[in-house]
């Protein structure tokens, strides 16, 4: 049996109608029910929302798998779903969706199929083909041949002399065990080590440790969201983490675990707690901010899509005093401005506190983040109503953890929400409303009087900055900015910061049609998903591309977002979209034909500049797969 005979063609959703978590997986659920391959959706639903509870199926590369294993399911089965446009899937951006629905008594070959995918979807270039798959059948084909260049092959990497051992599980074993595991042996495979990974799935322990394993391993990783047997270390050190970080940071887990050294004899003697679990300090600023800024971003986009559309009624059409009054107008305007819009700041803080203390600081957060937001020192303000929410509750809750279980009940209920929304509202409305105001009304005249070459120095640092790590900490940082500008509706920073998403996989898949030669065929194939994944502002089609040579593609797209960004807000042009990419531009810019203009002078500077860097390669090395050493 093959992968193509779960995942068949009727069960492939190219374009998802649902633009939010619970309408996918309602339109998800529902072919399902329509293939018959359900008999009670209902339960079925439930147990997909069950799993969702316990830890979000997001598993980050614009990916979710949601999973669960029902009596209602007649078969295994898997959902595919595609959005092009993205939605926010357990806080992460997410295009692809792939629900897996399995038998309570599923048999061990279905559930190694099922297993199969999670391992497929590590694979940039599978995601990339998925994504600008015109066809069901061209999904399938995508899958065939994945399936083909997916059998073992030998390495050529030099042995490092190390060896890894880890178990890997999750709450039902079917996708994220694999894809932990699959993302490990990849991390260690690139320098050379050898690996080798239990996986905990739903067949039970396979590739199972050995005491010669564990004797002989020089770093041991356990990344698992249920109990796992660590007894079998015996005493040796381990790097322990929830799945989901390894799949996302196996080369720092690796790290990590190999700075125990537990070859040295004087390691081995360690204290009964030999993990060494993932530090969750509330501490750290940089994800708190980033969660509130992932849940607020839908707010943003559905407020400024909206009032763009508004606007295309006529400047003051949304106003009923107006000869130019549309209802039509009104409504977008109503919608997006004073429902969506007024959303956002509450939105940041009070999911900043949500990350910060759980559900009990999400009430006083956004209480905070409203008190903000009505008295004017908007998103800056409402940052600090989230970090000043959150921590009273840390911190009032420990002060009370020691009152007797009858109360705890009435003290998490009533009285941790209660003070905790008192000393933020009052630290807002006494101490820090009126400071913050006047630096954002600072901020936004500085912005709206920038003109010219310094109007074009800040776009070139915002685009540059967008580009330069594709995701990491510099692009947040630059998005953070622009978000805070837009709250202060401020759009000439989004148009900036769009143009730097958009140029480097676009200039990419430029440079792979016109400078072939410089790239492998594996390569060239890739870039022609560029072309989409770049017009859609996804910029994860660049990263392949720019892991496999850093030193000559980063600084290409950076040069060329940063001329684009330039352009863009030297011609003054806006943005009321911060995302969406070509869908958005023609109905939320200024000066819709200008601004792709800018985009493209963009793309073609880091074309040609990726052209002239890149060395062209002989016949054998584009069908190997590897430059000469005389190119590097």
């Amino acid at each position: 049996m093959e992968l193509v005979d779960i995942l068949t063609r009727d069960n492939i959703i190219l374009n998802l109608k649902g633009t939010d978590q619970d309408a996918v997986i309602d339109e998800l659920v529902g072919k399902l029910t329509e293939n018959q391959l359900t008999n009670d959706p209902i339960s079925f639903k439930e147990a997909i929302y069950k799993r969702e509870n316990e830890i979000s199926t997001a598993v980050g590369y614009g990916v979710a798998i949601p999973h669960a294993k029902s009596k209602s399911v007649s078969k295994p089965t898997i959902i595919m779903g595609r959005t092009l446009q993205g939605i926010d899937y357990g806080g992460q951006h997410t295009n692809l969706i792939f629900m897996i629905a399995a038998p309570e008594n599923a048999s061990n070959e279905h559930l190694s199929l099922l297993s199969k995918l999670s391992t497929f979807l590590m694979n940039e270039t599978f995601r990339a083909k998925l994504l600008v798959a015109t066809s069901m059948d061209e999904v399938i084909k995508t899958i065939q041949d994945q399936s083909v260049l997916s059998e073992p092959a030998e390495t050529e990497k030099q042995d490092s002399g190390k060896y890894i051992v880890g178990i890997t599980a999750c709450m039902t074993g079917i996708a994220h065990t694999y894809m932990a595991a699959e993302s490990l042996k990849e991390a260690a495979a690139k320098r050379g080590m050898k690996i080798k990974i239990q996986t905990n799935g739903a067949n039970g322990p396979e590739n199972r440790l050995t005491a010669s394993d564990i004797q002989n391993a020089d770093a041991i990783v356990v990344a698992h969201d249920v109990r796992v047997d660590t007894d079998v270390f015996k005493g040796k050190r381990f790097v322990d983490v929830p799945v989901k970080k390894a799949i996302s940071h196996a080369d720092q887990l690796i790290d990590q675990a190999l700075a125990y050294d537990i070859r040295d004899p004087q390691s081995e003697h360690v204290s009964e707690s030999h993990a060494e679990p993932e530090k969750k300090s509330g501490l750290n600023f940089y994800k708190h901010i980033m969660s509130g800024v992932s849940y607020m971003i839908p707010f943003v986009v559905v407020g400024g899509i909206f009032i763009a559309i508004s606007f295309m009624f006529g400047i003051y059409a949304a106003d009923p005093q107006s000869d130019q009054y549309n209802i039509f107008a009104e409504f977008f305007s109503q919608v997006g401005g004073e429902a969506a819009f007024a959303l956002m700041v509450p939105i940041l803080a009070g999911f900043i506190g949500y990350s910060i203390a759980d559900k009990q600081g999400l009430a006083p957060a956004m209480i905070g983040g409203m008190v903000a937001s009505i008295g004017g020192s908007g998103f800056l303000g409402g940052m600090f109503a989230g970090f000043v929410a959150g921590f009273s509750v840390l911190y009032i809750g420990r002060a009370f953890a020691k009152v007797p279980k009858a109360f705890q009940g009435l003290i998490s209920v009533l009285l941790v929400p209660l003070l905790s929304t008192l000393i933020v509202g009052a630290f807002m409305f006494f101490v820090l409303n009126t400071p913050m105001s006047l630096l954002n009304i600072f901020l936004e005249n500085w912005l709206t009087g920038l003109t010219g070459i310094n109007a074009a120095i800040l776009g070139a640092l915002l685009a540059g900055m967008m580009a330069s790590d594709m995701g990491g900490p510099i692009n947040k940082t630059a998005s953070a900015f622009g978000l805070a500008m837009f709250a202060a509706n401020i759009f000439e920073p989004s148009a900036a910061l769009m143009v730097g998403g958009m140029v480097p996989p676009i200039g990419i898949a430029l440079a792979t049609t016109f400078f072939k030669n410089r790239f492998t065929l594996q390569e060239a194939e890739a870039g022609k998903a560029s072309y989409v994944l770049g017009a859609s502002f996804i910029t994860e089609g660049a990263i392949p591309f720019a892991a496999a040579d850093p030193l000559r593609i980063i600084p290409a797209n950076i040069v060329g977002a940063a001329i684009g960004g330039a352009a863009c807000m030297a011609l003054n042009i806006s943005l009321q979209a911060p995302h969406g990419g070509i869908f958005v531009i023609p109905i939320a810019s200024n000066h819709p034909f200008l601004y792709i203009g800018c985009i493209l002078l963009g793309s073609i500077v880091t074309c040609l500049m990726i052209g002239f860097l890149k060395k062209p390669l002989s016949e054998q090395a584009r069908k190997k797969g590897k430059e000469m050493d005389s190119v590097i």
